[in-house]
C-alpha cells in the first residue's frame, strides 16, 4: 500500500480553507435544494451587492465618518464569523464595518441576532457571543422579550443574504477606498486581507 504524506504546511492550508466559512447543509437532501443546483439564482453583481447590503440593518463598528462602509452578513453560530469579527478589530479606528445578522445555521441564530442588535451595546453584546463561540459555547443567551420590528430587521437581513444569491458567511460586502472596486467574498480573511479589500 503506497501512502503519502502532506507536508504539515499543506495540512494547514486545507484545514484553513475547509474552515473557512460556515454554510447550511440542512437543506441539502430537499428537492428544493436539488432543483437549486441545477438552476442556482442569479448573483448580483458587486456593486448590485453593495447596495442592496446598504438596505439591511446592523450595527456599526467603526468611524461613522469612514471614507467607506464594509457590510458583513453574519450568523451567531458560525466561528468563521467569529474569527472575522477577531481579525476586525485592529482596523477599528480606520474602517467602519456594519455587522448585519442572519438567521441561516440554527433556529436560534435569528433570536440572537436580534440580542445584539437590540442590546444596549450592541458591539459588546457580539463581542460576548463570538467569544462563546470561540469557545464552542452556545453564543448569546437569547432576550425573552425581543421586540417584534427587531426580529423583522433579522429576517430582512436574511432575505436580502438570500437575494444575493449567497451561500455561506461572513458574507463581507465592500468597495475599496481607494480603486473604487466593489467585490463580495465569502469567507473569513485575516486583518491585512480585510484591509486590503477595504482599500486603507
Amino acid at each position: 500500500m503506497n501512502r503519502r504524506l502532506l507536508h504539515p504546511a499543506a495540512i494547514a492550508l486545507v484545514a484553513t480553507l475547509a474552515l473557512a466559512a460556515c454554510q447550511d447543509k440542512t437543506n441539502a437532501a430537499t428537492p428544493a435544494a436539488a432543483a437549486l443546483a441545477e438552476a442556482p439564482p442569479t448573483k448580483a453583481t458587486a456593486q448590485e451587492a453593495y447596495a442592496l447590503a446598504a438596505k439591511g440593518s446592523g450595527f456599526t463598528v467603526g468611524p461613522i465618518m469612514a471614507a467607506n462602509t464594509v457590510y458583513v452578513f453574519f450568523d451567531t453560530a458560525c466561528p468563521h464569523c467569529a474569527h472575522l469579527w477577531e481579525q476586525a478589530k485592529p482596523l477599528q479606528p480606520r474602517l467602519k464595518i456594519v455587522w448585519m445578522p442572519i438567521g441561516l445555521l440554527r433556529s436560534t441564530s435569528g433570536p440572537q441576532g436580534a440580542t445584539i442588535l437590540s442590546a444596549a451595546d450592541p458591539a459588546a453584546a457580539m463581542a460576548q457571543n463570538e467569544a462563546s463561540v470561540m469557545a464552542r459555547g452556545p453564543g448569546i443567551a437569547v432576550n425573552p422579550a425581543l421586540p417584534d420590528d427587531v426580529l423583522a430587521k433579522v429576517k430582512n437581513n436574511t432575505a436580502l443574504f438570500n437575494q444575493l444569491g449567497a451561500e455561506s458567511v461572513p458574507l463581507i460586502v465592500f468597495k475599496n477606498g481607494k480603486t473604487g472596486v466593489y467585490g463580495t467574498h465569502a469567507g473569513a480573511v485575516d486583518t491585512g486581507e480585510l484591509a486590503a479589500m477595504a482599500g486603507i
